[in-house]
């Protein structure tokens, strides 16, 4: 496995641990005002991460590697920008919607990012039968 499928991995463990202490605690206290922070830790930060983690791996020598570690980068700052700033906007703090549009555009970006990224490994993958 390449240093970026394990940076992908990682960054996604540690969103998936974020993400279900979230749950713990909105469960025992009764408390789910900030559950759209959770689903959005756990789609954007555990799913999202390690499927393209997963996607990298797979793709080994075809998967371009700056532009995949700028997909890495990329979209982990976004996350970071945007996931807390959630919170607060849940909790009634508008101020922080000018920044959180900054990680919004970065999570979108990664994502375009990934997107050329497949688009280059399904251009270089020999064509098989099927």
């Amino acid at each position: 496995m390449t240093r970026l499928s394990v940076a992908f991995f990682g960054s996604a463990v540690a969103y998936a641990l974020i993400g279900m202490v979230m749950g713990v605690w909105m469960g025992a206290s009764g408390d789910h005002t900030l559950s759209p922070v959770h689903a959005h830790i756990n789609l954007l930060g555990w799913a999202s991460l390690a499927l393209m983690g997963a996607f990298y791996g797979l793709a080994g020598d075809l998967a371009p590697r700056r532009l995949a570690w700028v997909n890495f980068f990329v979209s982990n700052v976004g996350n970071l920008i945007s996931l807390p700033l959630l919170a607060l906007l849940l909790l009634g703090d508008r101020s922080v919607l000018p920044v959180m549009a900054v990680g919004e555009a970065l999570m979108v970006a990664g994502m375009g990012v990934f997107a050329v990224a497949i688009v280059i490994v399904a251009r270089k993958a020999p064509s098989t039968a099927l």
